[in-house]
């Protein structure tokens, strides 16, 4: 952690101790929280994100590509598992509900030995995160079923998070399926939030959501 601070410090990014609360009722805040993986493998400044998703158990992101949507959820993942470690984040501020733990289903390579197919290789690894999770957590998705047309990836998409927010999982999914993402946004529901990458009329990525 000291090591941490130091080289955070040297390359000016801000630092706090995250305020933890209680797992329910769902609580998120957090200003300027960045991804520190990436604050320690760049030069760069890095672009953080505010994000205020009190009582929402479905984030989705969406929005154009490079433009920062697998950075915030990385963000939200270590930030997580640092504030449950007794850490400080990469954040001006951070509030959040503890977990009972933290999922990742990440978007992977083609299996070189041809053994199963990429969506065969993604339901599988669905199936053991459903076989072991539980109410109370987290799962982090990124470009979760993008291996398939788009319609049977989104309609794949939807019964996997209306079945773990059922279950009381709280969901953060990136993706580029529209739809998915807009007849999500047509259930006109309270406890989901919609995160856009930002992208200027020129093309130019703000990194920002």
């Amino acid at each position: 952690c000291l090591n941490l601070q130091h080289v955070l410090d040297r390359r000016g990014v801000a630092t706090c101790y995250p305020t933890p609360m209680p797992l329910s009722p769902r609580r998120f805040h957090c200003e300027q929280l960045c991804d520190v993986a990436l604050c320690l493998s760049t030069a760069a400044r890095v672009v953080g994100n505010d994000v205020s998703a009190d009582d929402a158990e479905l984030l989705t992101v969406t929005g154009a590509n490079e433009g920062g949507k697998s950075t915030f959820l990385r963000s939200r993942g270590s930030s997580q598992l640092m504030m449950q470690a007794g850490m400080f984040v990469a954040a001006e501020s951070f509030t959040a509900s503890v977990t009972n733990g933290v999922y990742t289903h990440f978007k992977r390579e083609e299996d070189s030995s041809m053994t199963h197919g990429k969506l065969d290789e993604e339901l599988a690894r669905m199936s053991e995160i459903a076989d072991s999770i539980s109410a109370g957590c987290l799962l982090l998705c990124n470009e979760s079923f993008a291996s398939t047309t788009e319609r049977e990836g989104s309609q794949i998409a939807r019964g996997v998070i209306d079945a773990l927010t059922a279950a009381d999982v709280t969901v953060v999914f990136v993706t580029h399926l529209f739809d998915l993402a807009h007849s999500l946004y047509r259930r006109d529901n309270p406890r989901y939030l919609f995160l856009r990458a930002e992208r200027e009329e020129d093309g130019t990525r703000t990194f920002r959501l």
